[in-house]
């Protein structure tokens, strides 16, 4: 691979010419009402500094033809509108320039207030978020370092955010990472990384969300709008763009991670239909030498795609998809001499697959008010089956899963633009819960399989809410609205307020504050659990929603048109916890263990609290920064009411991002960057072996006494992207290296016990993972 790899590089330099004169692309968009969501005519869209410009149609649309490469500010304006720039644009001859932008209308007359333009990055495209919201945008996704096109390790490069080398959980203020919520085009999806939920409940390897088809979307930490339920931690609200609906444009990409094929254009020629699909295969047998033991084996591919289907009448449709298929595996050593970990024993088989398609619908009932309804379905599958070598070199079962989990998601809300000072959002999500579950595990070695979890069967979450924005003056707005939500497989609900307030008291500054309680269900599989000690029956069907309070406070100041500084402080109450009766056990810091086969109950609590700072230089001048820390607090009490510290209290977090591009060539048409994070973070928390009653039993045996009173060193990771972008006549050419962890931090795994020493170790693997890759548009 590697030589077709160097071939088809060095011919796409042999075969594109150096243009005459510099290329050139064209921008094209719509503007929208941000309320109502009408498309908005004779709106002034101009390129600062330039004689670029134009104003949009009847339809809101806007053409910009033959604009040179190069980066831009655009700015888009209208009378009883606020204006909004977006800045630092980068047009290159590979692809053309889409937008779709809302705008706000003004509550006040032109003469009572003077307006500034609002930076698209300052506000997230959710308008009923007052705090702890922040827009990823998908430059940023293809630009930063550390972020290797993967959007769940790019936020977690985000202030009150965590994560690891190894794998993407996102750790949000303290909370375990199976408490975020993924969701793609308004439905919750499940986890869509690959190889989710192995090494951590909640994260993956690499995301199956490739950013050759990502919109711009938001991720937020807390104090989330009314629209979103089941979340704990954070909502990661994901879109895909629309494709080309004026001509057929491709990207091709090969590395050594894989190849990723994207392709786009009209479906029909002359209308405004689109398709888009995005396709990757990756092995990392070129990269063996770099990766843990038996890592090399490993494959993986993802497809996604949208089709945009407007019509005159009927509304807009548009038909969206992903999935997922992994595998990999170990192979046991069969020389008894060789033998260190147990894991040296093990023969390990798993396939994964994931996947989620749906059709939604927008349609405009009048200028003011419009209803979008989604029916889509998800699915998730597990095999995995892991077997151990005796001394006899026989093959005994260790333990098995075979789950499948199905939904089928119907979705409805109706948004109605009362006034520019009173918009509504009101709906309904309606979740059906289909699930195969069995779960297989030998309590000892050598013991047979015994059942944790076997059950087939259907449920619904049924979820309803109504939020509302309230302009009370340019400068004070409320949000405030409630979500309920009930499980029927034990007739548990909950109603839950959320309110928020912004006051911009300056063109510069602005307070905000917000208020919510929130609850999600745990994993299928704890609900029907079982145990011989309880009988035959599923131990845990009644558990209730875990559930917490958010309470957020922030400051946000713009220290120029393109730098801008943000402070959180909040505090988080966590209630209703699933915990085991006079255990420190909680279901908050449980983080890989499928075959947990105990009872519980929701009388656990916990507690977050800390502050979040965020200095960020948007692009300008050719460079950008960003400056983010953490300082926090996670606390837990378990079934002995012993307050504690998590495992996700890791204290601090801090991150220093910066970037820098130079326009090289004869007309300045290429663009070479250099991008580099660096990470400072505490470790995670962990409870003490017991060094006696290890060597007894020949394997990891913890002190609970002394649960999470244990803390492993600060962690320091650095990440590295260059690139080097060539724009030729009609197509874009990228050359481009990404390296995950280039300091070659070793990061903890886990304990195993060592049966040559005879003791404990703490296992630490080094994962560095550079992918040098070229690319094609056009």
């Amino acid at each position: 691979m590697m030589r077709i790899f160097l071939v088809v590089f060095f011919l796409s330099f042999a075969i594109a010419p150096i243009p005459a004169q510099l290329p050139t692309q064209t921008i094209r968009g719509t503007v929208f009402d941000n309320a109502s969501g009408t498309p908005l005519p004779y709106v002034n869209v101009v390129l600062l500094n330039t004689n670029y410009g134009t104003v949009t149609d009847e339809a809101g649309h806007f053409t910009i033809e033959n604009v040179s490469i190069g980066r831009y500010n655009m700015q888009i304006s209208m009378i009883g509108y606020e204006s909004y720039a977006l800045k630092e644009i980068q047009v290159s001859s590979g692809k053309e320039l889409f937008f779709n932008i809302t705008l706000k209308e003004t509550v006040n007359s032109l003469s009572e207030v003077t307006i500034k333009p609002r930076v698209n990055k300052q506000q997230p495209i959710n308008r009923m978020a007052s705090v702890s919201a922040k827009m990823l945008s998908v430059d940023e996704a293809q630009r930063y370092a550390g972020g290797f096109d993967d959007p769940a390790r790019l936020v977690s490069s985000f202030a009150g955010v965590s994560s690891n080398v190894s794998n993407n959980a996102i750790v949000v203020r303290g909370n375990s990472p199976q408490s975020l919520q993924w969701k793609m085009e308004g439905v919750e999806i499940p986890n869509p990384n690959h190889f989710a939920d192995l090494s951590a409940f909640g994260g993956g390897g690499l995301t199956a969300l490739s950013s050759q088809l990502l919109a711009n979307s938001d991720f937020f930490s807390g104090a989330m709008p009314a629209e979103y339920n089941n979340a704990i931690s954070g909502v990661f609200d994901l879109f895909m763009r629309n494709g080309n609906n004026k001509r057929p444009e491709r990207t091709f990409q090969l590395g050594l991670l894989g190849i990723d094929a994207a392709s786009e254009g009209p479906l029909k020629k002359g209308g405004n239909s689109s398709y888009l699909f995005n396709y990757r295969y990756s092995t990392l047998s070129l990269l063996e030498s770099l990766l843990p033991e038996n890592a090399g084996g490993t494959t993986y591919q993802d497809l996604s795609f949208k089709f945009y289907l407007p019509t005159q009448k009927a509304g807009l449709f548009s038909v969206w998809g992903i999935g997922l298929i992994d595998g990999s595996g170990a192979n046991a050593k069969t020389h008894i001499s060789d033998w260190e970990y147990e894991s040296d024993k093990e023969t390990q088989s798993v396939k994964q697959y994931m996947s989620a398609a749906g059709i939604s619908h927008k349609m405009r009932i009048s200028d003011n008010r419009f209803v979008k309804t989604i029916l889509a379905s998800t699915t998730k599958g597990l095999d995995l089956s892991t077997e151990t070598l005796n001394n006899n070199a026989l093959l005994l079962p260790k333990n098995k899963i075979n789950n499948v989990d199905y939904t089928v998601v119907f979705s409805s809300f109706i948004n109605t633009k009362y006034s520019a000072k009173h918009i509504n959002k009101t709906g309904f999500v309606a979740t059906g819960l289909l699930y195969d579950i069995s779960l297989k595990n030998a309590s000892v070695f050598g013991a047979p399989l015994k059942t944790v979890a076997d059950e087939n069967g259907f449920s619904t979450l049924l979820s309803a809410f109504s939020n509302s924005t309230i302009n009370f003056s340019e400068g004070l707005t409320m949000n405030v609205g409630v979500n309920g939500q009930v499980f029927t497989l034990n007739n548990h609900y909950t109603i839950e307020p959320r309110v928020g307030f912004r006051y911009q008291f300056s063109p510069t500054q602005a307070l905000s504050f917000a208020y919510g309680l929130h609850s999600r269900l745990e994993r299928l599989n704890y609900y029907f659990i079982k145990n011989s000690l309880y009988g035959n029956e599923a131990i845990n069907k009644d558990l209730d929603f875990e559930k917490s309070h958010h309470l957020v406070l922030g400051y946000d100041l713009n220290l120029s048109e393109s730098t801008h500084l943000k402070v959180e402080s909040y505090y988080q109450y966590l209630f209703n916890v699933p915990v085991i009766a006079d255990s420190s056990f909680s279901i908050i810091n449980q983080q890989n263990d499928w075959f947990f086969n105990e009872k519980l109950q929701n009388d656990g609590i916990g507690q977050n609290y800390g502050v979040d700072m965020t200095l960020e230089k948007y692009m300008s001048h050719g460079y950008y920064y960003m400056i983010t820390a953490s300082v926090f607090k996670s606390q837990y009490k378990g079934g002995d009411n012993v307050l504690r510290d998590t495992r996700f209290d890791r204290n601090f977090t801090f991150n220093f991002l910066m970037g820098k591009e130079w326009q090289v060539g004869r007309y300045e048409q290429n663009i070479l960057g250099l991008n580099i994070r660096f990470n400072y973070q505490g470790g995670d928390h962990y409870t003490p072996i017991n060094s006696d009653a290890s060597a007894k039993e020949q394997e990891p045996v913890f002190d609970e006494s002394r649960a999470f009173s244990k803390q492993f060193l600060p962690a320091f990771v650095s990440h590295f992207t260059t690139s080097y972008k060539m724009n030729k006549n009609n197509s874009t050419h990228e050359i481009a290296l990404k390296i995950i962890n280039m300091t070659n931090y070793k990061e903890f795994t886990a304990f195993e016990y060592n049966y040559q020493t005879q003791r404990v170790d703490e296992r630490r693997e080094a994962l560095m993972l550079p992918n040098l890759s070229y690319k094609i548009e056009f």
